[in-house]
């Protein structure tokens, strides 16, 4: 039996099957618009998906191939609809590694957006401060990440993403792994749209390194200060591996961090997931303002 072959085959037919039916459920939705942009909700930032006009939602327990999204403040919901005259499609709720999903599980819905024809993905995500110039509700926009939760089975893991590809998506890939051509995930023209956004609403945004970890279990103080000398600026549990994903599919990618807590590795401290609701919903209104920044430029 050929694993990969089988594993792929199994994984297409969700994605044709899961596309099938948003597709079905859209198609009887008045005025519905394929979306043009994709947003990833992350803890405590849910609320954004409320914004959304015309909203067509649809239950991840009702997609083939969707796994339970299973953090507190994630509803578990693919949202339809517009948000600034954009037609968009949200996640409210991301499905994570620490939840016992595999790479495929946790990546599905941006495989699924990009066969929806969605061409920007603007990813946000809720994360503890390294950077000691960040207080509680900044904003940190992604330029790059470190990656520390990926899986060594590397070969197998790109394989399998590259029978998702066509014949020039295929190309472009390779090109990446075999180190031909630089990865650049994060879209630099995205970032300085949404520091402009935050200079014009008198918020701190800085560009910074975003650190993925497995989790769920907050840092030691020895990690932060690990993760500070590696370059790290915010640290999370989740964002590196779907923006790897949709950078491979050709997407346009914008990381956003919302600073939940504050990292002080010379001071104990505890944090419990409720703070990082709280600091999600106080700072919502800065990343309401680089979204809507971003979709503007979207129909410019």
């Amino acid at each position: 039996m050929n694993t990969l072959s089988d594993d792929s085959q199994q994984l297409n037919d969700h994605l044709a099957s899961a596309l099938q039916t948003a597709l079905d459920r859209c198609s009887a939705h008045p005025g519905f618009t394929a979306p043009r942009a994709g947003i990833i909700l992350g803890s405590g930032l849910s609320g954004l998906a409320d914004e959304i006009a015309d909203p067509l939602r649809i239950d991840y327990a009702d997609l083939p191939g969707f796994a339970r999204a299973t953090a507190s403040g994630h509803r578990g919901q693919l949202i339809f609809g517009t948000l600034d005259e954009v037609p968009v499609v949200a996640m409210a709720g991301r499905m994570h590694r620490y939840e016992g999903h595999s790479d495929d599980r946790v990546t599905f819905p941006v495989r699924l957006m990009a066969a929806l024809g969605t061409t920007t993905l603007i990813v946000s995500n809720a994360a503890g401060g390294l950077n000691p110039v960040l207080n509680v509700g900044d904003i940190v926009v992604i330029n790059d990440h470190i990656d520390l939760a990926k899986k060594r089975d590397g070969l197998l893991a790109n394989q399998r993403l590259s029978t998702l590809l066509d014949s020039a998506q295929a190309t472009a890939f390779n090109d990446r792994i075999l180190g031909t051509s630089p990865l650049h995930l994060y879209d630099g023209g995205l970032s300085q749209i949404a520091l402009a956004a935050a200079r014009a609403g008198d918020f701190t945004a800085i560009l910074g390194t975003y650190i993925a970890t497995l989790g769920p279990t907050y840092e030691t103080r020895a990690e932060y200060r690990m993760m500070r000398s590696f370059g790290g600026d915010v640290v999370g549990m989740s964002t590196a591996l779907e923006v790897r994903v949709a950078a491979v599919l050709g997407m346009r990618v914008l990381g956003l961090s919302m600073v939940s807590n504050v990292a002080r590795p010379d001071q104990a401290q505890s944090t419990d997931h409720q703070e990082v609701l709280d600091a999600g919903r106080a700072a919502q209104s800065k990343l309401r303002k680089i979204v809507a920044a971003t979709l503007r430029h979207l129909i410019g």
